[in-house]
């Protein structure tokens, strides 16, 4: 494997300018889906990867379960650095499990607390708390996908506003974003280097909620006027895979964005423009990153398979 084993670990920096870039450059809905993919697949990578780096770390451990075949000096000589790395790489694996086992554990939580939280209330798309804290957030899964406001956030509002609020929230709803900032949350905790396209992606998603939300009522400075607002008294969304219609964030950038011209759909960029170049550089380093974690699962398996007695 040699060093091809360590490269998806840090091939994500391939994809800090493309992080950046697409906020400014590529449509919102191309920009979420883009750096979700990359996310997802660098993250896979280099947790695959780091899964092998730490078999050959648990092997050399006393009284270990594995096949006594799997210490041999010729397992270990495919990974460089053996001794340091494998057993660095178990407590890495552990911590990755943790974070991403208690990212999935608080979605989960925080989305059953919100669904009988609406117990009471009458079965709509939807739901209305009377809460003297201003919120809203789309509320997906149940029996049916609910946008969820309450009394306090909606006397903030006038009525044109109040349709552009539920007009984004259903958005959310309707392009299932909760599974892309889960997506997201999870490449991140799998990989550090992945926060920036963490942080793009949960911008990109708002961004794109807040054009679909300008098209329904047909008026974009509507949609910035209630997003001003409600950004003011908001408290945001319950936990941060959930999309909501004013979270914490850059909603200044959001609100200038809707104030400027729509921008333009576009397939696939230029290559001949710096945001072209940050996408083939992504595409690239994620594609290295795909075959090196899978020469290196395949050459693990060769290995351990010829060093295991029959």
């Amino acid at each position: 494997m040699g060093v091809f084993v360590f490269l998806p670990l840090v091939l994500p920096l391939t994809a800090w300018p493309i992080a950046r870039l697409a906020e400014q450059h590529l449509h919102p809905r191309t920009a979420t889906r883009l750096l979700t993919g990359l996310a997802a697949v660098m993250a896979t990578c280099s947790t695959v990867c780091l899964g092998l780096v730490m078999v050959v770390g648990t092997a050399q451990l006393p009284g270990n379960p594995l096949p006594d075949g799997w210490s041999d000096p010729e397992v270990r000589a495919a990974v460089p650095y053996d001794e340091v790395v494998g057993k660095a790489a178990i407590p890495a694996l552990c911590a990755v499990l943790v974070v991403c086992g208690r990212t999935l554990w608080r979605h989960g939580r925080v989305r059953r607390s919100a669904h009988r939280a609406l117990g009471g209330l009458p079965d709509t798309e939807v739901a209305v708390l009377p809460d003297d804290l201003p919120y809203a957030y789309a509320l997906p899964g149940g029996r049916r996908d609910r946008v969820v406001v309450t009394t306090a956030l909606l006397d903030c509002l006038e009525p044109a506003e109040r349709r552009a609020l539920f007009a984004h929230e259903r958005a959310h709803l309707a392009a299932r974003h909760h599974r892309f900032l889960l997506a997201v949350q999870l490449a991140a905790g799998a990989n550090p280097f992945l926060r920036p396209l963490r942080t793009a992606a949960s911008y990109t998603a708002e961004r794109w909620a807040d054009e679909e939300a300008a098209g329904a009522v047909g008026s974009r400075r509507t949609v910035a006027c209630a997003i001003g607002k409600a950004a003011l008294v908001s408290r945001g969304t319950p936990v941060a895979t959930l999309a909501g219609f004013a979270a914490p964030g850059p909603v200044p950038r959001r609100v200038a964005a809707l104030l400027g011209p729509a921008p333009a759909v576009r397939s696939w960029p230029s290559v001949f423009t710096s945001v072209g170049l940050a996408v083939w550089g992504a595409a690239a380093g994620t594609v290295v990153s795909a075959m090196s974690s899978a020469n290196s699962a395949v050459t693990m398996v060769l290995i351990l398979h010829a060093a295991t007695p029959l």
